[in-house]
């Protein structure tokens, strides 16, 4: 008993270690300027780095990844047809149906389907 509860605590304070000594030795002391500005050959940058992003197009994205995700869950319910039982199979996939559309539906509600105000 005493040699595995020596050995958890081995095994807790080894890392914990390694962990603290990494954090004190990576630290960084100095904050450049030219270390944290974008590198563009040497010069200055002429404009800022971070760029404006459309909000619009990550929703479209977003909703294109989800939709993306929800075909490849639909189609092995094909293959499933010939050995589950029909009226279980459909009632699910019909649940499953019926939630992408109440999504699609409260998202053209909310309005993120829009291209132009």
């Amino acid at each position: 008993m005493m040699m595995t509860m020596m050995s958890m605590i081995v095994t807790i304070l080894i890392p914990i270690t390694v962990m603290l000594i990494t954090n004190t030795l990576s630290k960084k002391t100095i904050n450049d300027r030219e270390k944290s500005s974008p590198f563009e050959c040497g010069f200055d940058p002429k404009s800022s780095a971070r760029m404006p992003f459309s909000l619009q197009f990550f929703m479209i994205a977003v909703m294109f990844l989800i939709f993306d995700v929800e075909i490849v869950l639909i189609i092995p319910i094909m293959l499933i047809f010939k050995s589950s039982m029909i009226m279980t199979l459909f009632m699910s996939t019909l649940f499953f149906i019926m939630i992408l559309l109440l999504g699609l539906y409260h998202e053209w509600n909310q309005g993120a389907l829009q291209w132009a105000n």
